[in-house]
């Protein structure tokens, strides 16, 4: 159990799986940014080279895609015949780099403080080629396995969220906890304000993915937009309650709710009424809630909760879809259980089952493999220095004293 700081300590329940960093006197606070920027920086290209091409080209047994568009041949400023048809075939497709890129950083966060930066590009790009475009066709792809079945994703709850959450248990299992981690050692967020800062980018930034997934600018971009606040304070405002219920309320763990209910909606933001936010958003803090207690107690180091918030919040999210769907809000979609259909739920459970096993079980042995060929772990003695300063030679306060 990690001492009472600040008021709480792991016993008394989730601090919140958002942003959690070590930091002590022997330490670096490994704020991540290496990682992020690198994936931002190598999915940018390898996405333009082949990954929109094998996500959305020409389908090949509704597994992935040719590669007909490779290196964007025949991708260009008027839409597409196949996808979004109302906006630039270009914007389409870097519109689709973001959630790849997003995709792809996601899992960084279940191995800070222990990964080889080196190793995590060699993993990352194995990953996205693998894993990230297969699973992108499936779903969104035309001729997609899962796209076919008719299973409904209209933000990424699938694609994204389940994809990174499941993969980020894998990788997480495969690397071992951090050194101190299953003694008890206190590794407490570095700086909560920091933390609420990104989560109010994270919530802004969020309605662009959701709404902009409408691919224009009118009534169903509207309607997404609003289900997707609604499900984001809805979950919000349920964590803190859940906090106070434990103990007291934090603004971390009411920030975390936040991301679990946006995440939760993410799929369904396109498909159900704004007020169908609500229970999208209750429900989803108290899985994550609940599901961040579980890895807290079983000591599992998954370190920024990327599989109790985004992965369970997306299955939640996706079978919620599922249950909610209106064709009075999205022609294009299908009704849900709550309107008697409920085939759609069998097939929104399908895709669940589907992604979760493929994620999981493809993390686990490329994880392997790369940790045979190039080792995915640092040195003991670099995690104790910290990796800001034994990966990149830096350190986030400059010549500041700790």
């Amino acid at each position: 159990m990690a001492p009472d700081l600040n008021g709480t300590s792991d016993a008394d329940g989730p601090r919140g799986g958002f942003i959690l960093w070590r930091y002590g006197k022997e330490e670096e606070c490994s704020f991540n940014n290496d990682d992020s920027f690198g994936i931002l920086a190598l999915v940018g290209i390898l996405w333009v080279l082949y990954g929109y091409s094998l996500s959305f080209g020409t389908d090949v047994g509704g597994i992935c895609g040719g590669f007909n568009w490779a290196g964007l041949m025949q991708v260009g400023q008027e839409p597409s015949s196949v996808y979004a048809t109302t906006v630039p075939h270009l914007a389409f497709m870097m519109f689709q780099a973001m959630f790849a890129i997003v995709t792809v950083a996601l899992i960084s966060g279940a191995v800070v403080e222990r990964i080889k930066f080196s190793a995590f590009l060699v993993f990352a790009a194995l990953w996205f080629t693998l894993v990230y475009c297969p699973v992108a066709h499936w779903v969104w792809g035309s001729g997609g396995l899962l796209a076919k079945l008719g299973t409904l994703d209209f933000a990424g709850g699938t694609v994204v969220h389940i994809n990174a959450g499941m993969s980020a248990l894998a990788l997480a299992m495969v690397l071992r906890p951090r050194k101190g981690f299953k003694e008890g050692d206190p590794m407490e967020p570095h700086n909560i304000p920091i933390v609420v800062i990104g989560a109010a980018l994270l919530w802004f930034g969020w309605f662009g993915f959701n709404g902009g997934s409408a691919l224009t600018s009118g009534g169903l971009a509207a309607s997404a937009f609003v289900a997707t606040n609604t499900a984001a304070a809805s979950a919000a405002f349920t964590w803190m309650i859940l906090g106070w219920v434990h103990r007291r309320p934090t603004i971390l763990g009411t920030v975390t709710g936040a991301v679990a209910g946006l995440v939760a909606i993410t799929p369904a933001a396109g498909f159900v009424t704004p007020l169908a936010g609500i229970p999208i958003g209750v429900v989803a803090a108290l899985i994550c809630y609940c599901c961040t207690l579980f890895r807290t107690k079983r000591r599992v180091d998954e370190s920024l909760d990327v599989w109790a918030v985004h992965g369970m919040g997306g299955i939640w999210g996706a079978i919620a879809t599922g249950i909610f769907a209106s064709v009075a809000i999205n022609s294009a979609g299908a009704d849900g259980l709550l309107l008697g259909n409920g085939l759609q739920l069998a097939k929104q459970v399908v895709g669940v089952a589907a992604v979760m096993v493929f994620a999981f079980v493809s993390t686990w042995i490329l994880g392997r493999v790369v940790d045979a060929v190039v080792g995915l772990r640092v040195k003991e003695e670099e995690e104790s220095v910290g990796l800001d300063i034994s990966q990149h030679s830096e350190r986030a306060y400059g010549s500041i004293s700790q």
